[in-house]
């Protein structure tokens, strides 16, 4: 699993290309979105079937990886629990966070609804329990902040009937029903860790979870905990990347019988049926060539899309919009290549800024200064966390990875917070916690997480301030 990150070195390019997508706040299948409508008009428009077949790959690039990622993840309706904090010498998964544990579930909702149910959590533990439609979109994001008890819950612990489309069935009025809108769904479930010392709590917790049929639940049946093994093998984008044109758009028509696209799909779905592409269908020949040149050339336009709507505040580049696309293909299709599970934004923001860590050679000194009363605004936490350039933690002989969150920073005599961001040890005037090594030479990077953000960190109110170039002694 991607930490709501990349799979591929964060360049100050790739950066830019996540960062600058925004997505509408739309339910799949609906076609009002919160911030205006979507464009689905392809890039081209032209009949050609090279440009036809561009478009239906990047139309259908999420649902395909989507369903490439299920595969990987070896069983439906089980968790996969993560149960360490990662180190600099983890290189399985990039741009990872250590502020929360993960909890991953494939749901196969075809047979019938699944139950979750998430524990009684202390007071002011963060907890998210994301839902993701076979086509990449967050559907159903109950949290900490905002739980959703059902109206006749009964006791702390929340609970969940997951339902896929077409459901009539009656439901319980103690579980809060989630519906989604593809019988296939990815359940990313985050709890809130404090530190090495936390994580014998935090994996109490994820025993004490259940996933089960609704049938199961109604009889009162014990859940058996059930935890997957991590996937191995080529990470499912190389694997999309991999597969050869035809192979790629066979399996699309395929994934496209289980979960059909949404109704405000009908204009794309009517353009690429003209090439055979179509739910069950079996694509028109075509020439491999033809074929090729149209994958190149939509993985070209994935890469490099921009949106200039996003923001750019004192080098921080961050999207406010995330995790649900209407009929905006083409953002759908980047966001799923470089961040696949984003959240929404009212769950987490993820501002991110890159910078070289030396000048010839010589080592550079930043700071990060927080004025009073203006450290970055989230109703649940934030943390800020340092990486390499190839998006890995940053070794360091104090194996201090993130600052923000575990350690509490230490605010100076008028209430501002200022941050040692460099790479040796700035001696004993900074405070424990205010201190984040980055390497001695080369790009890095640097993640704020604000999770559950307030107001004021979506709408542009509060900007994160800029890094401060110290001058050499």
């Amino acid at each position: 699993m991607r930490d709501n990150g990349f799979d591929h070195p964060l360049t100050r390019r790739t950066l830019l290309g996540l960062t600058l997508a925004t997505a509408a706040a739309i339910v799949p299948g609906c076609s009002k979105s919160a911030t205006g409508p979507r464009s689905s008009v392809p890039a081209t428009g032209s009949d050609d079937p090279q440009a036809i077949a561009a478009d239906a790959y990047v139309f259908g690039y999420p649902l395909v990886l989507m369903d490439v990622s299920r595969v990987a993840a070896g069983g439906s309706n089980r968790f996969l629990h993560a149960q360490n904090l990662p180190t600099s010498s983890d290189r399985a998964v990039v741009r990872m966070n250590l502020d929360t544990l993960y909890s991953s579930a494939w749901l196969d909702l075809g047979p019938e609804p699944m139950v979750l149910q998430v524990p009684a959590m202390p007071a002011g533990r963060y907890w998210l329990m994301q839902l993701l439609d076979a086509w990449s979109n967050t559907v159903q994001d109950p949290s900490s902040t905002n739980p959703q008890p059902a109206q006749q819950q009964s006791g702390p612990a929340h609970t969940y009937v997951i339902t896929g489309p077409g459901f009539t069935g009656d439901l319980p009025g103690n579980l809060t029903h989630l519906p989604m809108p593809t019988p296939t769904a990815w359940l990313i479930g985050r709890i809130q860790v404090d530190g090495e010392d936390d994580l014998p709590a935090v994996h109490t917790l994820q025993q004490q979870m259940k996933l089960m049929p609704l049938s199961a639940w109604l009889a009162g049946t014990p859940a058996t905990p059930a935890n997957l093994a991590r996937p191995q093998g080529d990470p499912p984008p190389d694997q999309v990347s991999a597969m050869d044109p035809a192979e790629f758009f066979d399996r699309l028509c395929a994934v496209m019988a289980v979960n059909p696209p949404a109704p405000a799909d009908a204009p794309m779905l009517k353009r690429i049926a003209a090439l055979g592409i179509t739910p069950g269908g079996k694509p028109n020949p075509q020439p491999a060539g033809l074929l090729a040149a149209a994958v190149k050339d939509a993985q070209h336009r994935m890469v490099t899309y921009r949106n200039p709507a996003s923001r750019d505040v004192n080098g921080w580049k961050y999207a406010t919009d995330l995790g649900a696309y209407g009929v905006d293909y083409l953002l759908r299709a980047n966001v799923a290549m470089t961040a696949l599970g984003a959240n929404l934004t009212r769950d987490a923001l993820y501002p991110s800024i890159v910078d070289t860590a030396d000048d010839h050679g010589i080592p550079r000194r930043f700071r990060l200064r927080f004025a009073a009363d203006q450290l970055p605004p989230a109703a649940a936490f934030w943390s800020l966390t340092a990486y390499t350039a190839d998006s890995y933690l940053v070794e360091n002989e104090a194996d201090i990875y993130a600052v923000g969150h575990a350690v509490p920073v230490v605010a100076g005599p008028d209430g501002s917070v200022e941050l040692a961001i460099q790479h040796a040890d700035p001696g004993p005037t900074v405070p424990k916690g205010n201190w984040l090594p980055i390497p001695a030479a080369g790009e890095f990077s640097l993640t704020l997480r604000l999770y559950a953000p307030k107001p004021e960190a979506i709408d542009g109110t509060w900007k994160p301030p800029g890094l401060i170039v110290v001058p050499a002694a």
